[in-house]
C-alpha cells in the first residue's frame, strides 16, 4: 500500500516507518524538518512541508491509499494559531480533494468516545492534562471533533503512556471504564496495530483505546 505519515520524525513515527517498509509498503513521510529523519529506503520518500500549507499537503496526499497522523500538540508552538487543529483541517480537506478516504489519527483519552464509561484512572490523567496543559488539551479535542465530523473512513486510536519496549503482538482494544484497556503501550505494538487496522479494518468511524 501507499501510505503517508504525518508526524513521522518522532519515535513512534520512526517505528511505524520501519514496520511499514518491512511489510513492503511504500511510505511518504511528511516532515517540517526532513533532516530529523535519518531512515533511508528505496520505498521511503520524505516530503518537506508545513501543516499550514494546504498545497504541500495536497501534493503529499495525492495518490496514496491511507493517511496516518501521529501529530501531537507542541507546547512551544503559538497556542493562538492552534497549528494542530489547522493542520488536521488541511489534511481532511486535502484527502477530500484527492479522493483518499482512509484516515487513522492517534489521539489520547482526552478525546472522549461515546462508548466510554466513567473511569477514575483515565479521569485523573485527563484532568491533569486539562489543568496543566490546557492548550494541548483543546488541540486534542479539536482534532478528534474535526475527524469525527468528516465523512472519511476514519479511526481515532487513543493511547495513554507510550514506551519503547519491544513489540509483543499483544494489544488490548476497548473503551474506557469497562476494564478492557490499561494505560501503557509500546510504540512498536501501536505501530503494528495501526498497520493492521489499515489492511484489515475493524474500527471504521470508531475511537478505540489500546494498550498492552
Amino acid at each position: 500500500m501507499k501510505l503517508i505519515i504525518f508526524g513521522a520524525t518522532g519515535e513512534a513515527g520512526r517505528q511505524l516507518i520501519k514496520q511499514a517498509l518491512a511489510a513492503g509498503d511504500e511510505v511518504r513521510a511528511f516532515a517540517r524538518n526532513p533532516s530529523n529523519l535519518t531512515i533511508r529506503h528505496e520505498h521511503l520518500t520524505i516530503v518537506q512541508g508545513e501543516l499550514h500549507d494546504l498545497a504541500s499537503i495536497e501534493q503529499a496526499v495525492n495518490g496514496t491509499d491511507a493517511i496516518i497522523s501521529l501529530l501531537g500538540p507542541r507546547p512551544v508552538e503559538d497556542i493562538k494559531s492552534k497549528p494542530l487543529t489547522r493542520g488536521t483541517q488541511n489534511i481532511v480537506a486535502a484527502m477530500k480533494k484527492c479522493g483518499v478516504r482512509r484516515l487513522i489519527v492517534v489521539s489520547t483519552p482526552s478525546a472522549s468516545a461515546p462508548n466510554d464509561m466513567p473511569d477514575l484512572r483515565f479521569k485523573m490523567l485527563v484532568s491533569m492534562i486539562k489543568t496543566t496543559m490546557r492548550p494541548a488539551y483543546e488541540e486534542i479535542v479539536n482534532v478528534a471533533q474535526i475527524v469525527r465530523d468528516s465523512d472519511l473512513d476514519w479511526t481515532v486510536v487513543r493511547v495513554s503512556i507510550l514506551n519503547n519496549n519491544p513489540k509483543t503482538g499483544r494489544v488490548r482494544v476497548g473503551y474506557l471504564g469497562k476494564g478492557e484497556v490499561g494505560v501503557r503501550l509500546s510504540r512498536a505494538d501501536m505501530a503494528a496495530f495501526i498497520l493492521g487496522e489499515i489492511k484489515n479494518p475493524s474500527y471504521i468511524r470508531q475511537m478505540p483505546a489500546i494498550s498492552n
